[in-house]
């Protein structure tokens, strides 16, 4: 029985979450990962790294709806038991937060997940062995 000896480059998990996480390619971390808001790349333009494996689809928005609901909702209840302001100036205030912060974690979030499935050679992005 014959064994492959060739192994996987390594692919450190944290590194490309960090780099994910700036909008960077996960390979080189030089590159943009994104072109616009959401659209992520075809490959990256310094090192060539094809991108368009990924398959994020709808992790980042879900991953989104649980860290600002989690984050908004304590808050909101503290701010009503403490200050009890008036449910419209409540409202204002925690709408505007709410999208601040969704529109801030979406693209990071998506980045993120693109550099996971690099790292962890899923969906096309090497193959593996």
């Amino acid at each position: 029985m014959a064994h492959d000896t060739t192994a996987a480059p390594e692919r450190p998990i944290w590194q490309a979450l960090r780099r994910g996480w700036r909008r960077r390619c996960p390979g080189c971390g030089q590159g943009p990962l994104l072109t616009g808001y959401l659209t992520v790349r075809a490959a990256c333009p310094v090192c060539r790294e094809e991108l368009h494996h990924h398959r994020a689809d709808d992790g980042p928005a879900y991953l989104t709806m649980l860290i600002v609901g989690h984050l908004m909702a304590p808050l909101l209840l503290y701010a009503f038991m403490r200050w009890r302001p008036e449910p419209l100036v409540l409202f204002s205030i925690f709408a505007v937060g709410c999208v601040a912060l969704s529109l801030y974690l979406l693209p990071r979030l998506k980045g993120a997940i693109v550099a996971f499935q690099w790292s962890r050679f899923m969906h096309g992005f090497g193959d593996g062995a």
